[in-house]
């Protein structure tokens, strides 16, 4: 769970907001003028970013505004939040590592498989043996 500091309210369980999108995504000037592409290139088009991403969020049972959040996609670390009309903070952060060290080597971050098989989830029984229901032995 996350804790969210609403720039107005202070520190709040995530459960208190909703996450509203991709930020810094602006209204076309004329939506008239838009061919039928370019409208769904703004309404469905958005950056997946594996890092820092800005997010706009709003604090919806609390005091009900949006703000902008720059937030580690893969750790969830919070690096800042800023009012909806604030340019994005130039951060310098380091995301953790992706890339693999030599080519056709794999390397993966977190506890997947280690529960004693390989490819079981943490925390997940191995596999038995069942007895068999019938009486053939099927």
């Amino acid at each position: 769970m996350l804790l969210i500091s609403c720039p107005n309210c202070g520190p709040r369980d995530e459960t208190e907001f909703h996450y509203g999108g991709q930020a810094h995504i602006a209204y076309p000037e004329s939506p008239n003028d838009l061919t039928d592409r370019e409208w769904a290139e703004y309404l469905f088009y958005r950056e997946n970013t594996k890092g820092t991403f800005a997010e706009r969020w709003v604090h919806s049972t609390g005091c009900r505004q949006w703000f902008n959040m720059l937030r580690d996609t893969v750790s969830y670390e919070i690096h800042s939040i800023y009012g909806m009309g604030q340019p994005r903070p130039d951060l310098k952060t380091t995301s953790p590592k992706s890339e693999p060290d030599k080519p056709g080597e794999f390397t993966q971050s977190g506890d997947f498989g280690q529960a004693g098989e390989p490819g079981l989830a943490p925390g997940a029984a191995s596999p038995t043996a069942t007895t068999p229901i019938s009486s053939e032995g099927v």
